[in-house]
């Protein structure tokens, strides 16, 4: 594809290479500090550990500026965008976070796919449906950064009021190119060399001796009663169930009973939400207004039953290689009730997607 031929991964040059290592070190030894700043009560310790990473922050803004005034130089582009899919993936105010899957097509080079999230007002979200074309900001250079643009010129949004675009096909997708082997090595090396150089500087001190001001136990370790508590909290915007580290939300019927504990004793009205996030021990439902013209859908609808499979699914069938994390989104957003999990991995992230009913209508495998 055209757009990508300028596209090379930064990732493995030596200023990035050196950048990762000290970002390691920077975040090995401030973490360091910080612990061992309480632990032995070392008031100037822990304050540095607290500057250090703040200072690091504003020495990489001041060293980065002149690059991204040479990039802001370049400008973007504006083209036309069509929403492929819509998923929305959080929220506790009048904006959500939406994931878009978009078919952009600019008007010199062939039209690609693309993934972004956009915050998208609750007023503003029946304008932003699959199939709906809009106007979107993106940089030759970085195909992957595209944005929104929320109020375009007037000759823009006229376009796109009488633009009907194709869909680009799965195999344009463009994404960011990956960190690397040897990034990721040397961020990891930084942090373990950070984290020891303030241990060992402090060694005496952490591990003395000094064992006056320790009473003595008479008895082993507690259990602690966490592991096996689950929490609820509901407010008129957000609810949430959040069950310990012994716990997960995956366990058989756990899932069922989140959903129960949340919306036991509400009236149909007040149990209608906007989006449900699902992940290992908690589970966020963003709850719809009452006076708000939204696609809402009952949390009781919800297959909790089925996702504990399709998470497992997920896992094990789209090719990700050792799973870091997964997510669970659930929206109505597409006119239907979709269920979507998310799946990331050292190899990228795979999607699937599935209806009400718990049956599987899409599945999208790492790349």
């Amino acid at each position: 594809m055209a757009i990508t031929e300028t596209v090379r991964p930064t990732h493995h040059r030596p200023v990035a290479l050196v950048r990762g290592f000290l970002t390691g070190g920077v975040t090995g030894a401030s973490l360091a500090a910080l612990v061992v700043g309480g632990v032995i009560e070392n008031v100037p310790l822990f304050v540095a550990g607290l500057v250090l990473p703040v200072g690091y922050a504003l020495l990489l803004f001041l060293a980065g500026l002149p690059r991204r005034l040479h990039e802001a130089a370049g400008g973007s582009r504006t083209a036309l965008a069509m929403i492929e899919s819509a998923h929305a993936v959080g929220g506790e105010t009048g904006d959500i976070p939406v994931q878009f899957v978009l078919t952009v097509a600019p008007d010199d080079v062939p039209a690609y796919r693309v993934e972004t999230t956009a915050d998208i007002n609750l007023v503003d979200l029946p304008d932003h449906r699959p199939g709906a074309v809009v106007v979107v900001a993106y940089r030759p250079d970085r195909p992957w950064k595209v944005r929104l643009v929320e109020r375009p010129a007037p000759e823009w949004k006229q376009r796109a009021a009488e633009a009907r675009i194709d869909s680009a096909p799965a195999s344009t997708l463009v994404k960011e190119p990956p960190e690397g082997c040897a990034f990721g090595f040397l961020l990891l090396v930084g942090l373990l060399l950070g984290a020891a150089a303030v241990i060992l500087t402090f060694r005496g001190d952490l591990f003395g001796d000094d064992t006056s001001a320790r009473p003595p136990s008479s008895s082993g370790p507690s259990a602690s009663t966490t592991s096996s508590s689950t929490t609820v909290t509901s407010s008129a915007g957000l609810g949430t169930v959040s069950v310990g580290p012994g716990q997960s939300l995956l366990d058989r019927g756990e899932l069922c009973r989140a959903v129960d504990v949340l919306t036991k004793g509400k009236q149909k009205d007040a149990r209608q939400a906007l989006t449900v996030s699902i992940q290992e021990h908690l589970m966020s439902v963003v709850f719809a207004p009452t006076d708000t013209p939204v696609v809402r859908f009952d949390v009781r609808s919800l297959p909790c039953a089925r996702v504990p499979a399709l998470v497992e699914e997920a896992r094990t069938t789209l090719g990700v290689r050792a799973p870091r994390g997964w997510q669970v989104t659930v929206d109505h957003l597409t006119g239907a009730l979709a269920v979507r999990i998310t799946v990331t991995g050292p190899n990228g992230t795979a999607s699937l997607d599935a209806d009400a009913q718990g049956k599987v209508t899409r599945r999208s495998p790492a790349r």
